[in-house]
């Protein structure tokens, strides 16, 4: 993405040295990009089969297309601002214009729009599968806890297959997770490990025809849902279809947190007629998603964690702000601290 290559350019610095970055999400490819584009090495381990984390969208047989994640994004930091003005420029971002409300036991209210909302196109992972494009991702692979030599760090995966020796670690999960990872880093494992996490159970629904609900997305109080969304009024999407994304608040996530699907299906179908007020019409698509860490209760304040002794640090959205501008400024905060710690090279241009 030549907008993003020219924006985390930096000085030059010897390649020798190695990066490993755990987690393929917005914070660690925001780190590992700016770290490559400034002559690093680096190698991005992702448990899963791609990239984005919660800036997620799922796609059925059928084409049906949902975001069940992150649902959208405002802009507030100019450095995101600067970032996103070239996504829109690229075509991987435009705003949400949908009309979002409040609902509550019998009410409903406009939500005061204090800023733009945005999404990515055609789906949420858009911006993070053009900052991974030039990256090297090994997907599908568990990393276990790395170990410190004194001298470098030793990668394996789950299996215990080694994956090799880097110079510098970064761990970009959510933060209990990274608490695991970072065993060998434990003034930073303590840290992250006090950064508790409300998990989120995800709906997606799929109907014949209009629900003609009168708005496109809510906020939803004083219930088991937090938020109701018509996934097609989002910019890029088949308006065609008739979807819905429903998110559970976190205190009824993570009181049901290991319940049934079914149970929790069937459940948050029943609440999400009970607020609307909508007539009770067949989904001809239902799917359940389980988040278990999606939202910090009490985010680190720090922007990430650091250690240039043992060349290590973390980053994500539980530092210091649970948004996608949050996430994409912690993992930009790292990356400059990391360059800020090595030595600069002096370059012959002649």
């Amino acid at each position: 993405m030549e907008h993003s290559t020219q924006y985390f350019a930096g000085p030059d610095y010897s390649p020798q040295e190695r990066v490993a970055v755990i987690g393929a999400g917005l914070s660690g490819l925001v780190c590992a990009r700016m770290l490559a584009d400034s002559g690093c090495d680096v190698t991005v381990f992702e448990k899963s089969r791609g990239v984005g984390g919660r800036m997620a969208t799922r796609r059925s047989e059928s084409e049906l297309q949902f975001d069940h994640g992150a649902q959208f994004f405002t802009v507030r930091d100019e450095r995101f601002r600067r970032f996103i003005d070239g996504c829109i420029v690229d075509g991987l971002v435009a705003p949400w214009t949908g009309r979002i409300v409040t609902l509550g036991r019998g009410w409903l209210e406009a939500s005061p729009r204090n800023s733009c909302r945005f999404v990515a196109i055609p789906g949420m992972p858009a911006i993070c599968r053009q900052l991974g494009s030039a990256l090297d991702i090994r997907f599908e692979t568990a990393a276990a806890p790395p170990r410190f030599d004194g001298t470098v760090w030793h990668l394996e995966d789950s299996a215990g297959t080694p994956l090799g020796a880097f110079d510098w670690l970064v761990a970009s999960a959510p933060a209990p997770q990274t608490a695991d990872l970072l065993e060998a880093a434990p003034r930073l494992a303590e840290r992250a490990r006090r950064v508790s996490m409300s998990g989120c159970w995800a709906v997606m629904l799929a109907f014949d025809g209009p629900l003609d609900a009168g708005f496109d997305a809510a906020f939803v109080r004083h219930s088991p849902l937090s938020w109701v969304a018509r996934n097609a009024s989002k910019p890029g999407r088949d308006a065609d279809r008739e979807t819905w994304v429903l998110h559970a608040s976190p205190e009824w996530s993570d009181a049901m947190m290991d319940a049934d699907r079914l149970q929790v299906l069937s459940e948050l179908m029943a609440e999400f007629w009970k607020v609307t007020g909508l007539r009770q019409d067949v989904a001809t698509h239902v799917a359940v998603h389980r988040w278990r860490y999606a939202l910090p209760t009490e985010p680190l304040e720090d922007r990430f964690l650091f250690d240039p002794e043992l060349r290590a640090g973390a980053c994500g959205d539980w530092c210091n702000g649970p948004r996608v501008e949050g996430a994409f400024l912690s993992g930009l905060s790292l990356a400059g601290r990391i360059l800020q710690t090595r030595s600069p090279v002096t370059v012959d241009r002649g």
